[in-house]
């Protein structure tokens, strides 16, 4: 199917850039560039035409996992386009060797992409001129629109919509007013008006308006030229390694002490890891295929009209790696760093770097092992190395760093790390809100959640795994304990998916162990590698909530699937104004068998933010996630070989 327009923009031929050395390599600037020209030549793109998205559509994972270096291999693009004229979003495959298009696909009416980048400042350039936004911010005394800040948010679809808004592409602007150009404007919350944006036609289709709340007094400045008295009494920290890093980079491909994996990156995930395996001795061992976040929300709990609505899919209804920053050296990374750059397409078609999106560096982190033997004074130490592989997203108002560590011992962590600026609204004198907290004069913090979906795709020792859930139960005393102490570990396979939809327990000391049933550690058990959660929550929004319809992957943190590289996100493909939601509780309704079988392991995990005045102006660093651990995969602790630290270090040997 073509859409018969004018190619809008023409990109220019790159020559000399890197081409893929892998299957699973991004797509290169060169062939981004490619593929808009494709697009462009065979009629694709033009005026009213906008790119979502164009990223690579990863080749079979037997494909994959047959590859020889040096082998030739296919690349091809998959691109979302919308055209705005015609109200209608597209799937096109793109042949990048072929140079064509070889398939388009119309969505559905009811389908919505991404919000696009571009149009978050659009939207805020045509505020900024409308004539109701003028008149609204009259009414409340505003008298310098330019000061006003317009924050776009994504529209969700909750049941309520007016009829005019029914089949448009919508966002909800919140307002707040600076003081000046580069005041905080989140201080001052204009939380009286809501603007309702319709991006096909990019106008305003209605401001609604609530009760006028004077704007709290207080500005929440945080830079650095308005903090007066930093402190003055802080040393040098440097991090050096005269001898150079101990890992190696080669194209996408990284090696690590035993560890070996790929680095991945997408518009939607950001950072992905890919063939994540470990040397033991010798033996190059899988563990895990694919694993990235897949999909987030951040649902408040302020159920006031012009708030309810306030519940972001930052991953589905943006894309992380549209918003990933450009890391800066001893500020958001420490050491000897080796950066992946990765390029970007706008919607427009025009290719640019994003320069330094992951970083990779080693960090010390303390005790590896340790034992004193007090009857010999003999004492050994061995200090923990990891390799930290991140990137960080700035969405809106707050940031979130992802980080993935490779530690010595075989082990495995995800760490997400939340800081930024709340989202706020405005208290009248007096007031208080039951939902929320102060945290400055008049100034009110909702009460909010940030909960995360991994999708994990384990490998462990082959392709064929069982999940199998753990749990740790106190014996009732009797014939069998009759002292009481008694404490045993039940172990339940988790064979269909229905089966395998579990929450977390903290009573049990749940955890979950991902075993290979035919592979055997040399004392019989199936080798396996253990999920440990880390800090998590449950969701708190009701089930009959409309947010719910499209955030039902929340109502547990563990879902096994089989394997299919077409179930990627847990929410569904277009989450973006979904009406009734999509992703894991459809999908796993089909109760498809998972034991013995390729699946893909997804852990929901989040964090409850009931907020604090210290969390003001800006939020230091809260930090979530989980573990993958070894169990039953070596035949001992994987750390014995770990060298000893340098006798200048003073150590006991």
């Amino acid at each position: 199917m073509a859409i018969p327009t004018e190619v809008q923009h023409e990109i220019p031929e790159h020559s000399g850039a890197p081409s893929a050395r892998h299957p699973l390599d991004p797509l290169y600037a060169a062939e981004l560039e490619e593929a808009v020209r494709i697009l462009g030549r065979e009629k694709y793109l033009g005026d009213t035409i906008r790119i979502a998205s164009i990223n690579l559509i990863e080749p079979a994972k037997s494909l994959v996992e047959k590859y020889q270096p040096g082998a030739p291999f296919e690349r091809t693009a998959l691109a979302v386009l919308l055209d705005r004229g015609k109200r209608a979003s597209y799937e096109a495959v793109v042949d990048l060797a072929g140079k064509t298009v070889t398939s388009v696909t119309q969505l559905p009416s009811d389908v919505q992409p991404s919000i696009m980048l571009d149009e978050f400042s659009e939207v805020e350039q045509m505020v900024h001129r409308s004539p109701l936004f003028l008149e609204a911010l009259r009414k409340r005394g505003v008298t310098d629109g330019d000061l006003v800040m317009v924050e776009p948010w994504s529209a969700g679809m909750y049941g309520t919509e007016l009829s005019e808004e029914k089949g448009l592409r919508r966002m909800r602007a919140l307002c707040f007013v600076r003081s000046e150009p580069k005041d905080n404007g989140y201080a001052r919350p204009i939380d009286s008006m809501v603007i309702v944006v319709d991006l096909y036609k990019m106008e305003v289709v209605r401001i609604e308006e609530y009760p006028i709340a004077p704007i709290p007094p207080e500005p929440g400045n945080w830079a650095s030229e308005y903090i007066p008295n930093v402190r003055k009494d802080l040393k040098p920290i440097e991090i050096v390694q005269p001898e150079g890093t101990s890992f190696t980079v080669e194209g996408n491909q990284v090696e690590w002490q035993k560890w070996k994996f790929r680095v991945g990156f997408t518009t939607r995930e950001g950072l992905v890891l890919h063939t994540v395996s470990y040397d033991d001795d010798g033996v190059e061992r899988p563990i895990l295929y694919r694993a990235s976040i897949c999909e987030m929300v951040v649902p408040y709990g302020d159920p006031g009209e012009q708030y309810y609505r306030k519940n972001a899919f930052d991953i589905g209804e943006y894309g992380l790696g549209m918003l990933a920053n450009s890391l800066a050296l001893g500020c958001d990374c420490l050491g000897e760093i080796y950066y992946f750059d990765f390029p970007q397409v706008d919607s427009h078609g025009n290719v640019t770097a994003l320069k330094n999106a992951v970083c990779l560096h080693e960090e010390d982190f303390g005790i590896l092992w340790k034992h004193t033997d007090w009857r010999t004074g003999q004492s050994e130490v061995r200090r923990s190395r990891r390799l930290s592989v991140s990137f960080i997203a700035t969405v809106g108002n707050y940031e979130y760093g992802f980080y993935w560590y490779f530690y010595q011992d075989g082990s495995i962590q995800c760490e997400i790390k939340l800081t930024g600026i709340m989202n706020t609204t405005a208290l009248a004198p007096g007031e208080t809100s039951q939902h929320g907290v102060e945290i400055a004069p008049r100034l009110n913090a909702p009460f909010h959640q940030h909960i995360f979906a991994a999708r994990l795709v384990p490998s462990v020792d082959g392709p064929n795994n069982t999940v199998v859930e753990v749990n740790s139960l106190g014996v009732p005393t009797g014939p069998g304990n009759p002292h009481g102490n008694a404490i045993v570990a039940q172990e339940t396979p988790l064979t269909t998916e229905k089966e395998a939809r579990r929450r977390v327990n903290s009573a049990s000391a749940r955890f979950w162990r991902v075993v290979n049933p035919s592979k055997k550690n040399r004392l019989g058990r199936p080798v396996g590698y253990r999920l440990v959660p880390g800090e998590n929550c449950p969701v708190f929004a009701q089930p009959d909530a409309p947010i719910m319809r499209r955030a039902g992957f929340t109502a547990n943190n563990v879902w096994v699937t089989p394997y299919n590289p077409q179930e990627r996100y847990a929410a569904g493909e277009y989450p973006n104004q979904h009406p009734t939601g999509d992703g894991l509780p459809n999908w796993t309704e089909a109760n498809r068998k998972v034991d013995d079988t390729e699946v893909a392991l997804w852990y929901v995990f989040g964090h409850n933010h009931v907020p604090r005045p210290e969390d003001w102006p800006v939020m230091p660093v809260a930090m979530l996630g989980f573990q993958f651990r070894p169990d039953g995969f070596f035949e001992r602790s994987a750390a014995m070989d770990v060298p000893p630290p340098p006798a200048k270090s003073h150590c006991c040997h």
